[in-house]
């Protein structure tokens, strides 16, 4: 009965993070115009960490055990704050669809180092799924570019984000094995929080100025996207493989594409939504798994044949 709860449980925690991580990219076109990056991240690890603050103190759980921390402060440095400050910094470099191709190697990346580093498998399907996936990011990516609105320098910072967010997840994988899925996000997101607060001046000055809608997408930004989505990812993560979870965030651009048409009025073109069905598809895929005809097609063979015959002089 735990078993299957946890198989419903967890995929559903993934739907929640996938959900709430696109609709971040349009909760940051509205906050971005008004905050810097770092000002921006801080805003919304500070907003984040209150939050799974009060969350700890209600459900009564301290400190992390002591072995839980290397993996926390790694994944807090390079994942809730170099990558935040990056990718803000970055999508203000390039056009978002350069941004999300170039971000979406995070995923592969993820693999290769969960494979390298946790020993996690790697099967056909997962490796099939991802290819269809970033297949389906890359026509995003094109399609929502615009001429001339990339730089090198803004390439060059969406690709730190990929790799603060890569390695920020595999840190976090050992982490949730010692620690709980709240634990592990509340003290990443509080180390995140010290590591921006150079950025402090910044937050207080661009506030005063900012338009309300602005700085409650950013407080959006801290309350759900990421304290929330940080701890049902990490959920989940603990119950599977780094390069699964992974390869389940590719089914963030085509929400961003649903969700831009919705709130935006940003019509997508059918490149964009053959892409956005490419991302699905390929999540599904590294999702699914082999069914075990194997096992059905050689348990007749397992049968004793002499048996039926024994069974009926028996019974005469």
């Amino acid at each position: 009965m735990t078993s299957r709860r946890t198989d419903l449980l967890a995929p559903a925690a993934a739907a929640v993070t996938v959900f709430l991580w696109a609709s971040a990219f349009v909760a940051i076109r509205s906050a971005g115009a008004a905050y810097s990056p770092g000002a921006l991240a801080l805003g919304r690890l500070l907003s984040g960490a209150l939050v799974l603050g009060v969350m700890l103190v209600v459900r009564g759980e301290g400190l992390p055990p002591r072995g839980a921390w290397r993996g926390i402060a790694i994944s807090g440095v390079l994942w809730f704050g170099f990558y935040m400050v990056v990718l803000n910094w970055g999508e203000q470099q390039v056009d978002a669809g350069t941004a999300a191709l170039v971000v979406n190697i995070g995923p592969i990346l993820i693999a290769l180092l969960g494979a390298r580093l946790l020993g996690d498998p790697m099967p056909p399907r997962l490796l099939a799924g991802m290819a269809v996936s970033f297949a389906g990011a890359v026509t995003v990516g094109l399609s929502m570019s615009g001429g001339g609105g990339s730089s090198v320098l803004g390439v060059v910072l969406c690709l730190l984000a990929a790799v603060g967010y890569a390695a920020g997840v595999v840190a976090q994988k050992p982490a949730l094995a010692k620690a709980s899925a709240l634990q592990v996000t509340t003290f990443g997101c509080l180390v995140g929080a010290v590591g921006c607060l150079p950025f402090a001046w910044q937050l207080v000055s661009e506030a005063a100025h900012a338009p309300v809608s602005s700085t409650l997408n950013m407080v959006y930004l801290g309350v759900f996207p990421t304290a929330l989505a940080f701890t049902t990812w990490a959920y989940a993560l603990a119950r599977t493989t780094a390069s699964r979870m992974g390869a389940t965030t590719y089914a963030v651009p085509a929400l961003v594409v649903l969700m831009s048409w919705l709130a935006l009025g940003e019509v997508p073109g059918l490149l964009t939504l053959g892409g956005g069905a490419l991302c699905l598809a390929g999540v599904a895929v590294s999702r699914s798994r082999p069914r075990a005809t194997a096992v059905r097609a050689a348990a007749p063979e397992s049968t004793p044949e002499p048996q039926p015959e024994a069974a009926s002089e028996s019974a005469g």
